[in-house]
């Protein structure tokens, strides 16, 4: 007789993704989806063609990284080891402003589009050619993903250090409500950056416009997120009221020496504004950035390390302040000689980041860069440290509340249906992991190397990462925005 279950998963602690207590259970999954749900030891393993014994472990819903740049490399590495080997089963692409698709460029991608490959990784001139190629590939992980303006920006204009012009605007808009139509999420923008920087508000109010609509949401990395963060927390805030749509900060953050201590402020901001719009934000757990070298971010203030550089390959991993020193120039002159180059900037205090991965409208995003030589290990570390150093070691929230940012949060802000809980009827992206010993592996010095303590990854139903090693299936698929509701943050609140 054929069986009733594809899998059973016996005897796990289940933390589901709700932020409910956890419960000892057993977890049956048929055709891809979560089709039991019940007490430990009540389902029959000789009911599934596969049995996993779970004592001692947690499972919980596959974990969604909502701030990625993965958008290349999903297509052109889909086994996506980074991300399997953590528990993510679900990557948020086109973050920051600059997304792979729709890309049409002129010559070399302008930063910071080239931390996502050099022109060749560029094929989609159309949002529709993307989602095709997903398909195609078929990566180990889900993908969805938003447009990113300065994406846009390039593909309409001859040059990126001016506002765009009305037609341009239009051009752009045309081209996201494309993308809108076969599933993006939503737009993001990466107004600190120089190519988006000369972009006033102006044109991101009329570029956002059609998101309603759609249900899609609006994502930006802040103008500033330095002494001016608060100003650009309000841009946002302005944003996001006059598209009618939900507004999610990237990787909020104190950045710089004179930053540190002002957490405080920067969640109130945040509050205020939930009261009349609904607002969140994407944290990681680290107290270093990483991202091109940025003229704007040098300084003496703070460590920052050299991850890659176009012109000084042989500068890589050695500190801006050491190769200063070789060359006897200062930071600043060191660094314009470096660029095109990348960087690590340990430009925060671990108080603000507790303060901000503390609060209820954050959830988890890595931020990591899969195609710099030298990542920051946030690319391989950054949900086991949420769970082991920051829930389990510090106990800075419970374990339900730190799987809840990881999984059904996110999946409820990003309208990703059907994902982000262990329920029955639910898609089956599941981890199981042993709570005493999930740890961040990768380091600042050696980052690319997997977590401990992930026992195994199912996603879609697939088992596709085990015992420290991937399965070879790869079993994810493209997440086109939630039909029925769109993206939700959430009402506002008072």
């Amino acid at each position: 007789m054929p069986h009733a279950f594809d899998t059973l998963i016996r005897n796990v602690t289940l933390v589901d993704g709700s932020g409910a207590p956890a419960r000892l259970a057993d977890v049956a999954v048929r055709d891809g989806r979560i089709a039991r749900i019940d007490a430990a030891g009540a389902i029959d393993p000789d009911a599934a063609a596969h049995v996993v014994e779970g004592h001692g472990l947690v499972l919980a819903p596959g974990f969604i990284d909502v701030h990625t740049h993965d958008d290349t490399n999903v297509v052109r590495q889909p086994d996506m080891t980074p991300k399997l080997s953590q528990g993510v089963t679900t990557v948020i692409v086109g973050n920051c402003g600059i997304s792979a698709a729709p890309v049409a460029l002129r010559g070399d991608p302008p930063d910071p589009m080239n931390l996502l490959g050099e022109a060749d990784a560029f094929r989609y001139p159309d949002f529709a050619s993307y989602v095709r190629a997903i398909a195609s590939a078929r990566p180990a992980v889900n993908v969805a993903a938003l447009v990113g303006h300065t994406a846009l920006r390039s593909n309409q204009m001859d040059r990126l250090d001016r506002a765009a012009s009305a037609a341009e605007i239009a051009a752009m808009r045309a081209q996201l409500e494309d993308a809108l139509q076969h599933g993006a999420l939503g737009l993001s923008t990466g107004l600190a950056y120089a190519n988006a920087f000369c972009a006033p508000t102006e044109e991101v109010l009329a570029l956002a416009e059609p998101l309603a609509q759609a249900g899609a949401l609006y994502a930006t990395h802040l103008r500033s997120e330095f002494a001016e963060i608060l100003d650009a927390m309000d841009e946002a805030f302005r944003i996001g009221r006059h598209a009618r749509v939900p507004v999610v900060i990237s990787h909020l953050k104190c950045a710089g020496v004179p930053n540190w201590g002002r957490s405080g402020e920067v969640l109130d901001a945040l509050d205020a504004a939930r009261r009349w719009q609904p607002v969140g934000c994407d944290c990681y757990p680290y107290t270093a950035s990483s991202s091109t070298l940025d003229l704007k971010q040098v300084t003496s203030d703070f460590d920052i390390t050299v991850t890659w550089s176009e012109p000084h390959p042989e500068m890589g991993g050695k500190s801006l302040a050491e190769i200063a020193a070789g060359w006897e120039l200062d930071l600043h002159e060191t660094a314009r000689r470096l660029r095109p180059a990348g960087a690590v900037y340990h430009c925060m205090e671990d108080a603000d980041v507790d303060r901000i991965l503390s609060h209820p409208a954050t959830v988890i995003g890595s931020d990591g860069l899969p195609n710099d030589p030298l990542p920051h290990p946030r690319l391989w570390g950054a949900f086991p440290r949420v769970l082991g150093h920051y829930a389990r070691d510090r106990e800075l929230f419970p374990l339900a509340v730190a799987v809840n940012k990881m999984t059904g949060l996110p999946a409820e802000r990003f309208g990703l249906r059907e994902r982000g809980l262990v329920r029955e009827g639910c898609w089956a992206d599941l981890v199981l992991f042993d709570a005493d010993t999930i740890r961040d592996a990768a380091t600042f010095a050696d980052p690319m190397q997997p977590a401990e303590g992930i026992a195994a990854v199912w996603v879609n139903g697939e088992l596709s990462w085990h015992e420290r090693q991937p399965t070879g299936t790869r079993a994810g698929r493209f997440l086109a925005r939630g039909s029925e509701g769109g993206a939700s943050i959430g009402a506002p609140r008072g």
